[in-house]
């Protein structure tokens, strides 16, 4: 199914109700482009708009029918995103009949997943920050709250809303120092929860620390330094065993085995080249896997970070990798899925190449299939 307008989030699913989001574009003029890049301070090739429309569009998981397509937010003279990017990279969240989205910057909405009638939107000019190439973050969920990232050049927080109502609920600002380029403080990763002596967490990556909050109040209970500069966080971390597994992702990055203790500070057990910047890692059993941006896949031992077998499979990665059935699924950004099974020798059993579009967003279950997105459609593929 074509999905229209331009997006790199994922689908989210809850039985039958299947949505993505979107945005219309509508490029700016060749002077408005060279007026507003004077105030560019990177160097990156960069998108920009005279006006965005984010939408919301639920799709029938059965048909791919298109069921609803809504507008939930329009934004005149929107700030640039990176050429990788888009303005609907970030994935929504899809929990007890609501559908939150959340756009970075461009602001916040809740819809009702069935009819698709905005319940409430949120732009507050407190949740205004300087991306630089686009948002990026996902939401995650806790209790009543919706939970995001704002890690910009200029100000670097985390962030609740209600659920209920889209107010912020508190507000946190990032308390590592950092570098003091501009450039080098901003972030893209998802927060995760994790439960530590019975206690719900949030671990937040952020440009050069890696922080732990109260979900209800927000207050920092630790943050424990990458060692190394490491900004642009887009890989979310995963924990396993006792560990927490992180990419510090930009400049070079290493992809570290943290030992969780409590809830005090945790201790770097182990640091491990070839790290992705955007795919993050997958732990199955007792071995962890990743695949950096440029190809290269290593299977590490998760404890001790002893390396298995290191591989080149000769493609770009943006999606994260899943596994399901037995098998990790990895597509790369010219839409071939390479599937291996996992252990400690490398073996590919299966490629699958879609469209040769785009393809960034990771895969989404729907019962006994995969909903995978490129940049030309929306794909159910099942057995």
């Amino acid at each position: 199914t074509k999905i229209p307008g331009r997006g790199h989030s994922s689908p989210v699913v809850d039985g039958d109700l299947v949505w993505v989001t979107t945005a219309y574009e509508t490029p700016a003029s060749a002077d408005e482009v060279k007026k507003r890049l004077k105030s560019n301070t990177g160097s990156q090739p960069l998108t920009l708009l005279e006006t965005v429309s984010l939408r919301a569009v639920r799709i029938d998981p059965k048909s791919g029918k298109v069921l609803k397509n809504i507008e939930v937010l329009k934004k005149s003279k929107p700030q640039w995103v990176h050429k990788l990017n888009s303005y609907a990279s970030t994935t929504p969240c899809i929990d007890d009949g609501k559908l939150y989205c959340h756009f970075g910057a461009f602001g916040n909405a809740c819809l009702d997943a069935e009819t698709g009638k905005i319940l409430w939107k949120n732009d507050d000019k407190r949740l205004w920050v300087m991306h630089e190439n686009g948002p990026g973050s996902s939401p995650i969920l806790w209790g009543d709250l919706m939970i995001f990232h704002l890690d910009g050049s200029d100000k670097q927080s985390i962030v609740a809303l209600r659920k209920d109502t889209g107010k912020i609920a508190w507000q946190t600002k990032r308390s590592g120092k950092m570098n003091s380029n501009p450039q080098l403080k901003k972030g893209y990763a998802t927060p995760i929860l994790v439960e530590l002596d019975g206690t719900d967490f949030i671990l937040s990556p952020a440009a050069d620390w890696l922080y732990c909050y109260e979900p209800a109040n927000g207050r920092e209970v630790w943050k424990l330094p990458y060692g190394l500069l490491g900004f642009s966080n887009v890989s979310r971390p995963i924990v396993g065993d006792g560990m927490i597994y992180l990419s510090t992702c930009f400049m070079k990055g290493e992809l570290l085995g943290i030992r969780l203790n409590g809830k005090k500070t945790p201790e770097i057990a182990w640091r491990a080249r070839t790290a992705p910047k955007m795919p993050s890692p997958i732990l199955v059993g007792e071995e962890l896997y990743f695949v950096n941006d440029a190809g290269i896949i290593s299977c590490l031992d998760a404890k001790t970070g002893e390396l298995h077998w290191r591989e080149r499979l000769n493609a770009q990665f943006s999606a994260s990798p899943t596994y399901a059935d037995g098998k990790i699924y990895l597509s790369d950004r010219s839409s071939v899925t390479h599937v291996l099974k996992p252990g400690k020798t490398f073996q590919i059993i299966a490629k699958n190449e879609l469209d040769g579009t785009a393809h960034k967003a990771s895969f989404a279950p729907h019962q006994t299939a995969f909903l995978i997105r490129t940049e030309a459609a929306l794909y159910r593929i099942e057995q």
